[in-house]
């Protein structure tokens, strides 16, 4: 008999709460928690088999140094002093500008992050590249502009709607808010509440649907700009939300005026009265919206978030009970990094900007393999695999082939470390102390650290002490007085008026603070990641604090410590905050307190959202005369560290979806290897003909193709992907992607 312990997945950024059997150093049992706040014991398959996550062949135990065309196994002193004395040759001949951090989190680690981008900031860069600016760069800077920053994201109050309107999502497969296939479910269920669905496919969340719009790819800006249109000739709009809580509408609604909106409809391939329905209905009922990456990796990617935006305006949807909601955070995604101000960089090739802090992925290869003199020539990879998890494999691999320095802090060795000049063993969520910032529900903010509850089997290091070795080898870090390292061994509160007087007498500590409290803080912790997390809640913001108030802790001088001594002693997490659910509008940050509906970037690529042009750029070349959606979220695919494919053993896990008609006039079967072909190369998958797809649409998932124990799994999606297929944020657009198929 084993121990129970209670812990959280990391598989996908809702975390639910899992309780997990050990024994014998080995996961063997895992279930839901009920007693997680947020999840309150749903768990998806895909959690129900971390224990692949955890225990498999291919997980990394010791450093690794590229030696020919091998790896030998170094200490880590050596490890960390090469790499050390490489990075110091590279940035002191080329500048910071050579070196890139390329990591921050991930799905289910979000600690590592705080030292990664101390140590990149230390070392003079701003390049960090992450998954975030993959997906969401487009939206989350239209957020920057209409909410007042970059990380403050709405979602729908799905427990008080009546009617939730759904744009390229799939939840009953994606999740992206807690417990989504339940709420969608009860949602379907309740006379009183209406579902719609616009998705091109007879998605699973389309099928509980009470009105699908089965919608031609590429064409969602038409059909918002024809929504807005509709609404706004009927006299549906909310005149009264307008005046008190937006600006700057009469300098857009123009564009929506005499709008063609029957026209753009059928270039939609969709019913004018159908749609002209829905608009009613949104706007006329408690109404919330909800979408995902069939929005982000489409045509017009940030131009739709806007226009979401504005719809969700002119109905008065916005900071409402019901409607759609601006979420509190124990601490934000990222920074807001507005690209108009001199400080922020640009990359030198691209001329890319970062959003939230971090730049897009797609212009890697790019800067890398460029011949500016200040090119990328250093990259750490943490927490990420581009080789399969960005688009264009063959760009990445000729660029990381180029690369004077590669390493990578990793738990398995993947298709990127297997590039990397190094190789550096990371644990696991399950391994060391974790958690995350995602922010998914409200108006609580929810909690949760993660805490061992397996030994590693090797010298795996957490990703935040690796970094703080860096840092201490690089001379990043000022002396710490042996009074400090004392202190931390003792009680806390006199420890944190040590560091305060330190902090007050060394000019440097501040900026180097992640690495001191690991150094000190941490070795009494036990963790570099649990020390990161008592510093935070000492330094949090006054709003974090008047949120953990109203979530019921007492304030004072000791509230932080409350917080962190409350964490620990609940490991299934807490409800560390909070906000104001009666004043939603208080979260909004611009400078009048309003939803700004006036972004002067986005207005001419507005303009061009016409029927006519619409359907010139749709029409596909000859050699390529299928939509090929490039990335699906399935219950068979989860992030690219669940190698092992014995976790989906007798099920179809990587196949190439397409309709019956379009099977048959290629003259292919079910079952069959088929070929698929894009700008950017081919893969080999395997077909399944089913009626839920679209006719002249394919759908291919993403996170396969890994190699495990030297075999190829499944077919890697990105093989067919161009990098410079992206939109001005650098955003790939995945779910239009030109392809032809073939029978092999």
């Amino acid at each position: 008999m084993g121990t129970m312990h209670k812990t959280g997945c990391v598989l996908c950024a809702q975390n639910c709460g899992l309780e997990i059997e050990v024994e014998n150093n080995r996961i063997v049992k895992v279930r839901g928690d009920k007693s997680n706040a947020k999840s309150e014991g749903y768990v998806c398959r895909k959690g129900l088999n971390v224990a692949y996550h955890q225990h498999h062949a291919d997980r990394l135990k010791y450093p690794l140094k590229k030696v020919g065309d091998a790896f030998e196994r170094i200490p880590w002193d050596q490890a960390i002093d090469e790499i050390a004395a490489k990075l110091k040759i590279i940035i002191g001949e080329q500048g910071p500008r050579s070196f890139a951090y390329m990591g921050g989190g991930g799905q289910g680690c979000h600690f590592e992050a705080a030292f990664g981008v101390r140590l990149m900031r230390l070392l003079g860069s701003q390049y960090q590249y992450s998954a975030l600016a993959q997906e969401f760069a487009g939206a989350f800077w239209v957020c920057g502009r209409t909410h007042g920053k970059q990380y403050l994201h709405d979602q729908t109050d799905i427990d008080n709607t009546d009617l939730l309107l759904v744009i390229g999502w799939n939840g009953m497969q994606s999740h992206q808010i807690p417990q989504a296939p339940r709420q969608l479910r009860r949602l379907s269920k309740d006379q009183d509440k209406t579902l719609i669905v616009v998705d091109p496919r007879l998605s699973e969340t389309a099928k509980l649907a009470d009105i699908h719009l089965p919608i031609r790819p590429g064409t969602d800006a038409l059909l918002l700009k024809a929504m807005i249109a509709i609404i706004l000739k009927e006299g549906w709009e909310n005149n009264n939300y307008l005046d008190n809580h937006t600006s700057d509408f009469n300098n857009v609604m123009s564009l929506f005026e005499n709008f063609d909106a029957r026209s753009a409809i059928t270039i939609c391939d969709l019913d004018y009265e159908q749609v002209r329905d829905v608009a009613r209905l949104f706007a006329t009922r408690k109404s919330s919206l909800r979408y995902d990456l069939g929005i982000y990796m489409g045509r017009h990617s940030a131009l739709n978030s806007y226009l979401i935006v504005i719809l969700q305006s002119i109905c008065g949807r916005l900071c409402v009970p019901g409607g759609n909601v601006i979420r509190g955070h124990m601490m934000p995604i990222g920074p807001h990094t507005d690209e108009r101000e001199s400080r922020i960089w640009r990359t030198m090739t691209t001329n890319a900007f970062p959003v939230c802090g971090c730049f897009p992925p797609n212009v890697m290869p790019e800067e890398i393999l460029s011949d500016h003199p200040r090119r990328l020539r250093a990259v750490i990879v943490t927490q990420s695999n581009p080789l399969r998890s960005y688009a264009d494999t063959t760009a990445y691999e000729q660029a990381f082939r180029r690369l004077d320095l590669l390493v990578t802090g990793e738990v398995a060795m993947t298709e990127t470390a297997s590039l990397s000049h190094y190789v550096l063993p990371s644990r696991t969520g399950y391994e060391s102390w974790d958690g995350t910032f995602f922010p998914m529900t409200y108006p609580g903010i929810h909690f949760q650290m993660r805490r061992p509850i397996i030994d590693p089997e090797g010298e795996q290091l957490e990703l935040g002490e690796v970094h703080t070795r860096l840092a201490d080898k690089l001379g990043l870090i000022p002396p710490i007085p042996e009074n400090l390292y004392q202190a931390a061994f003792g009680d806390r509160e006199a420890y944190a008026k040590a560091l305060m007087e330190y902090a007050m007498t060394e000019p440097k500590a501040l900026k180097a603070m992640p690495f001191i409290l690991g150094k000190t803080l941490g070795k009494a912790l036990g963790s570099v990641h649990l020390a990161a997390l008592w510093g935070m809640l000492q330094a949090a913001p006054a709003s974090f604090y008047k949120n953990a108030v109203r979530a019921g802790f007492k304030a004072g001088p000791g509230l932080g410590e409350e917080i962190f001594q409350r964490i620990l002693d609940h490991p299934e997490g807490i409800w560390a905050g909070e906000i104001d659910g009666e004043d939603n509008f208080a979260e909004v940050k611009t400078e009048n307190g309003k939803i700004n509906l006036h972004i002067p970037e986005l207005l001419d690529e507005l303009k061009t959202i016409e029927s006519k042009q619409e359907e010139a750029e749709l029409t596909l070349p000859a050699e390529y005369p299928l939509i090929l959606m490039a990335g699906r979220h399935i219950s068979t695919n989860a992030n690219t560290l669940m190698r092992d494919p014995a976790w989906n053993e007798g099920k179809r896990a990587c196949t190439l979806a397409m309709h019956p008609d379009d099977a048959a006039a290629l003259n292919v079967t079910d079952g069959q290897r088929v070929k698929v072909t894009t700008e950017a190369g081919t893969e080999e998958i395997e077909l399944e003909i089913t009626d839920t797809s679209r006719r002249g649409h394919v759908v291919m998932p993403h996170g396969f193709g890994l190699v495990h124990k030297g075999v190829k799994y499944g077919a890697n999606v990105n093989r067919l992907t161009k990098n410079t297929h992206r939109d001005r944020f650098g955003t790939p657009i995945h779910r239009f992607v030109p392809c032809r198929v073939e029978a092999v």
